[in-house]
């Protein structure tokens, strides 16, 4: 029995299975496969079922989550999926091995502190193939190669392109070929190999699934699709995968009986949002002891379908289980499975304990 709420429980098993399952289908296309650990905050338990299943490298956002997950397992290889800030380059070439660039200007902080620190870093030149986020545009490739190419600390290791993410573009044969076509072109113009094409995310998964995803793509950067099982496209299950790996639970701080629609004029809450409300008569109320500071409130499914969430504060979550299958009692807990983003905020909260679970 755990004592403190609330906790993000983390089932590591339940992952080791779903990463199993990526792993095997990525290997069997000649794929390489980073999975990444940002959403549970570079967890260094984590970050071992990763390995345990077949992870060739773990890849973060953030510096000191891949420092923490080296420090815990050395000797991995680490790529960072956040554009360095120059400011940081010292500590990206001291705790990353791999990094996602698309500015030269940033190259050459690397290269200034690679050679400073003795190291060499291995740049991955990221391609804007219609998602909008981060990349240089295909017609921009080949010049920028050229110039890194020259860098002294760097090893220009392949490209990389990011879809689903800002944009929403799905991966396509058409963007996936344009990220291989830009390739050859700077191949044959600067005589570097850039033999690793790091095709995206999971939102890559149902394209080589489906046997279309062109060859010549042999690298995927993979983490909802695991940590989660969710196809990242429709949210759906993932195949081969299962979706009870974390919970999120909560303590009932209050519970009671109220009327589903406040008393008075309303304007905008907290937020600055102007909520709207459905009159359903007087319902039995929970108030949980997590808020927006610790999570995003609309990616908490309740694990009893009875219970629904109507929303919350900086501070509070506001439930009606009137029809919870198990009847609640003040200080009893409630279970949630947690979407992307509430799942990305819980682990990042200092409020919300951590547990591991075998």
């Amino acid at each position: 029995m755990f004592e403190t709420s609330p906790r993000l429980e983390i089932y590591l098993e339940r992952i080791k299975q779903n990463a199993q399952s990526v792993a095997k289908l990525c290997h069997e296309n000649g794929i390489q496969l980073a999975m990444v650990s940002k959403v549970l905050r570079g967890n260094p338990e984590v970050a071992r079922v990763f390995l345990e299943a077949g992870a060739d490298m773990i890849a973060d956002s953030r510096v000191p989550n891949l420092r923490l997950v080296g420090e815990h397992h050395p000797g991995i290889q680490r790529l960072l999926l956040r554009m360095p800030a120059q400011k940081q380059a010292d500590d990206v070439v001291m705790f990353t091995e791999y990094s996602l660039n698309s500015s030269l200007q940033t190259l050459k902080a690397l290269s200034e502190a690679a050679v400073r620190l003795g190291k060499v870093h291995k740049p991955i030149i990221m391609v804007d193939v219609g998602d909008l986020r981060e990349g240089v545009w295909p017609d921009d490739l080949v010049d920028l190669v050229k110039e890194a190419a020259l860098l002294p600390g760097l090893d220009l290791v392949g490209l990389g392109a990011n879809l689903a993410c800002y944009g929403g573009v799905m991966p396509s044969v058409e963007n996936m070929q344009t990220l291989i076509d830009v390739r050859d072109e700077a191949r044959r113009v600067t005589g570097l190999e850039l033999g690793l094409l790091s095709g995206g995310n999971s939102s890559g998964l149902p394209l080589l699934a489906s046997g279309k995803m062109p060859k010549g793509i042999n690298h995927f950067r993979v983490g909802e699709a695991i940590v989660l099982g969710r196809n990242v496209l429709d949210r759906s299950p993932w195949q081969g995968t299962r979706q009870d790996t974390l919970q999120l639970v909560a303590e009932v701080i209050e519970l009671l009986e109220k009327p589903s629609v406040p008393i008075g004029d309303t304007g905008q809450d907290a937020f600055g949002n102007e909520p709207e409300f459905e009159d359903r008569g007087i319902r039995q109320r929970a108030i949980l002891n997590l808020g927006r500071q610790d999570v995003v409130i609309e990616g908490l499914e309740p694990v009893d379908p009875g219970i629904i969430v109507l929303g919350g504060s900086s501070d509070h979550a506001i439930l009606d289980v009137s029809d919870a299958h198990t009847q609640l009692k003040l200080g009893d807990e409630v279970a949630f499975y947690p979407g992307y983003g509430a799942t990305l905020a819980a682990a990042t909260s200092e409020y919300v304990k951590k547990v591991t679970i075998a």
